[in-house]
């Protein structure tokens, strides 16, 4: 160390830091040889925390303001290093500012989907996303449980932790809660609530406090949710005999507009009700397949009317069968043509 820089040394140190980038947690401060001076000024910002680290313990935290580091103001550090001798020598030690701002707009979402109970169906897969926002409240924990001795240590470097910690404990609160799939999408505060409420005690064990949780959308997969879109549709439907009479009404406007007009479409409004007819008996059971009096029911052959053969034919005033060669009704007398 030349002469030069052992005189900079001497000078009384100003120590502070304002954040220049966005998303940075924590902060060493750089000191040449880590040592500060007698004296040295040290101004904390609103929105920040200063922890003095001594020879690996933690020796003092200082919140918002100016401090003029003497033994009235590190009494801890005093104590720790024997720091009594009028600050003949300089002492040792780190300087770590912490931002406690709220980390806003943090993302989080089930990568994969999620399998839960439901009372509904049974078993389900949740897709889910939403927002979360958080700040730093223990700096000191913070230090020791995550972000160590590094120099600088960036929110982007806990956000994979904090998201896989958010989808673990979405799963535990959505089996522990008990409500249907349906109601849970229908009632997203609840769910976030519920959410939160596992998540603040694993937050705390890092240092940091759940400021704000919301969830933004509740889905299934797609293949599931084509299957509930189903359901929905059978359960608008209800009748499928009235339906396929409302269905046959709707197209007749249509039909009078094209080519061919009303006529033309005929035949397959017929083979529509039919076919509507016959779906509404199958889903109504086998003893109701018969819809009404009104239902034209196929025509039963009589023993008093056989069909002739070639030799007969029948008579053209009472409709007597007779033999063809005849010339009068053998029943009525009426002449035959």
């Amino acid at each position: 160390m030349g002469l030069g820089s052992f005189f900079r040394k001497q000078f009384i140190d100003v120590i502070q830091w304002t954040e220049d980038e966005q998303g940075v947690l924590s902060y060493r401060y750089p000191m040449a040889d880590m040592e500060i001076q007698n004296g040295a000024q040290l101004t904390v910002r609103e929105s920040q925390v200063a922890v003095f680290v001594n020879e690996g313990r933690v020796a003092d935290v200082f919140g918002p303001g100016r401090y003029t580091l003497n033994t009235s103001t590190l009494p801890l550090l005093t104590n720790l290093m024997n720091w009594d001798k009028l600050f003949q020598s300089p002492f040792k030690s780190d300087v770590y500012f912490f931002s406690t701002r709220v980390q806003t707009a943090q993302r989080w979402g089930t990568q994969n989907p999620v399998t839960v109970r439901d009372k509904d169906f049974g078993m389900v897969r949740l897709r889910a996303f939403g927002m979360y926002s958080w700040n730093v409240e223990n700096p000191v924990t913070l230090m020791q449980q995550v972000s160590g001795t590094r120099e600088i240590y960036r929110a982007a470097d806990l956000e994979p932790h904090l998201r896989n910690l958010v989808v673990s404990r979405m799963s535990e609160a959505f089996a522990g809660s008990g409500t249907p799939f349906l109601d849970m999408a229908a009632n997203t505060g609840v769910a976030a609530e519920a959410i939160a409420a596992k998540l603040r005690p694993a937050f705390a064990e890092l240092g940091l406090a759940l400021a704000s949780f919301t969830v933004e959308n509740l889905s299934l997969p797609d293949e599931l949710q084509k299957r509930l879109d189903e359901r929905i549709a059978m359960n608008m439907v209800g009748n499928l005999g009235d339906y396929a009479r409302f269905q046959a009404a709707q197209s007749i406007p249509i039909a009078a507009a094209n080519e061919g007009g009303v006529a033309g479409l005929g035949a397959s409004l017929g083979a529509g009700a039919i076919i509507g007819q016959s779906m509404a008996q199958a889903m109504s059971g086998p003893g109701t397949r018969d819809s009404g009096p009104g239902t034209p029911q196929p025509p039963v052959p009589s023993p008093e009317s056989p069909v002739p053969s070639a030799d007969t034919k029948f008579c053209i005033n009472c409709g007597k069968s007779i033999a063809r060669a005849a010339k009068f009704c053998s029943e009525c007398g009426g002449k035959q043509e």
